[in-house]
Order: C-alpha cells, then structure tokens, then sequence
C-alpha cells in the first residue's frame, strides 16, 4: 500500500488506508518526543505505510509505544496483530470489552467471512493475527497514557458499540472519536462545510447511550475531531447537534417500519432522509453518486437499525 497522508498539526497525522476506496478510512500516528502511539489500525494492508510514515519523522519502530483501536470492527483493528508484530515494544490499549476479541480474533474472523466469503475476506483484510495477552491493557474509562508527557484520556463511549473507546487528546484539544462522532466523507462536502452521518451499524445500535456519550464528549468542550472515515473537523458542538438530530431521525424511520420487509423499508426511507439532507446541504452531486459513496453504509445502518428494533420488541418497549 503507498503511503498517502495529511500532517494536521501538533503532532497529528492521518494516514489513509485505502479500505474500499481513497479519503474513506484512517490510521493515526501521535508523535511527541521520542514517543509515539497510533490511533485505529485500518487493516493489516496499512503495515508499510506505518512504517515509512514513522521513517519520514525520524522514528524507530521500536519508539511505537501504544497501538489502540477505538473498537473491534475490522476497519477500525483489522491491523492490529500485524502492527503488534511489526513494532516490538507497543502495547495496546482496548476496550475491556474488546480485548479478547483482538487476543483471540477467530470468532471475528469466521463471522467476517460468513458475510464476505474467504476470498474477499483475504484481498480486503489480509491477515488478521492474535494480538499476545501479555502486551494487552484493559483501558477502564478514564485510563491516561502518556507520550513523553502528552497525556491520552480513554473514554468509554456507548452508542455505536458496545466495546468503543474515544481517546482526548488535551494538548491538541481533539478527540479521536472511532465511529462515535459520525461519519464524514469528503466527497460530501460543500460551502456548507463537512457533511456529518451516523453509523448505526449492527448490532449495538444503542440511541439513549448515543446521546448521553455526545453530550459527555461535548462537555469537555473540544476544538476539533479526529474521525475514522474520515479525518480532520471542526465546530464539534455544532456536529453533535446535528448527530442529535440523527438518532431520533433513525428510531422515528425505524418505528415507521413495518412488515417482512421491514429491513428494506428501513433502508430506502434513509436513503431519502439523506439525500434530502444532503440537497439541503448544497450537494449537487447525482444520485448514482451519492449512492456510491453512501450505499454501503446506508445498508448497514439499515441492518444495525433493525436489530435495534427487534431487541426493543423482545423487551417490551
């Protein structure tokens, strides 16, 4: 994979990691001092480009101090083993819910194929190797880490899954936020500024979590977002709102939903939610377009909605 990446200041960089297709998924590199950690792994394809990122900043492997996924979905940890291997002293931080997942990754691997099929799976995701308990912390909410005196926060954030991590970064002011502040795609972006959507993907879609954590993260009032999919915003308090909007916007689509096809109806009621969202926000891009850039993860919303609604179902509510 070539290296492609963008220097945001302050010791920041994001690198592209090429999942599906260009500006879609990130890898960070925290540097500071002698020190460094990254933040999401993309999958193992992102090996290289890690390692000639930290040459060009005069980095040793060895210097790696933390690898930490914000959560288990593969786009997000599907590197890790293989940059665990790669760089000797760094320990990764992880959920506590999740770290087993990571030491043990057969149940992962096995359901990723049973979507994907084999084939797929080894083109897009490489190998996926355990990561050894013995360099593993269970980051409780809250946990610091340190890089050459650059604190980290780990903060549990429910909503999205249940196993997800934003780290606070205090000196840059920035959350790395995983999949818990949305989605934003560059392509979607207009005079209006980034177009911000929320990733219900199954099967922890959790609104009444979603809403608290944003408010918790809003409360510490931070100055920009290090997104997943895909890099640098900015106006966080202003993105959270619109997030807000979002989840209720999801259960009121959901609980209009009915019959066997219920999934289906899910689907195509976002996809008009959003393309009337995205014309208020000034895209002129076409509709095939939109669907490109938007189908996959409109589909999976759809599913993760759904399964929401059926866990409400089972419980009575």
């Amino acid at each position: 994979m070539k290296l492609s990446y963008q220097d945001l200041g302050q010791g920041i960089f994001c690198i592209d990691t090429f999942y599906y297709r260009p500006k879609l998924d990130g890898c960070y590199l925290i540097k500071e001092g002698n020190e460094a950690a990254l933040i999401d792994t993309g999958t193992s394809h992102v090996v290289p480009a890690v390692l000639e990122l930290l040459a060009l900043q005069g980095l040793q492997p060895e210097q790696v101090k933390y690898i930490i996924p914000t959560h288990v979905h593969l786009d997000h940890a599907g590197g890790t083993g293989q940059l665990m291997a790669t760089l000797p002293n760094a320990e990764m931080v992880i959920h506590p819910a999740g770290a087993q997942h990571m030491i043990h990754p057969e149940k992962i691997i096995a359901g990723t194929i049973a979507v994907y099929g084999e084939e797929v799976f080894k083109q897009r995701y490489g190998s996926i190797i355990p990561v050894p308990e013995s360099r593993t912390i269970e980051a409780e909410d809250g946990f610091e880490l340190f890089l050459s005196g650059r604190r980290l926060q780990c903060l549990h954030t429910l909503g999205h899954a249940k196993h997800h991590l934003c780290i606070w970064d205090e000196q840059s002011r920035g959350l790395f936020t995983g999949d818990t502040f949305g989605i934003s795609y560059r392509e979607l972006d207009t005079e209006q500024g980034p177009f911000m959507f929320l990733p219900s993907t199954p099967i922890d879609f959790d609104p009444e979590a979603w809403h608290q954590t944003l408010d918790r993260l809003t409360d510490l009032n931070p100055k920009q977002l290090f997104l997943t999919h895909f890099c640098r915003v900015d106006q966080p308090a202003l993105r959270a709102q619109s997030l807000h909007e979002e989840i209720d916007a999801y259960v009121a689509i959901a609980k209009n939903a009915h019959g066997e096809q219920r999934e289906q109806q899910i689907k195509e009621a976002m996809s008009q939610y959003y393309l009337q969202r995205l014309r208020a926000h000034g895209s002129t891009l076409p509709e095939q377009e939109i669907d490109e850039v938007l189908g996959m993860d409109i589909a999976l919303c759809a599913q993760g909605v759904e399964v929401w609604l059926k866990r409400q179902e089972k419980s009575g509510k």
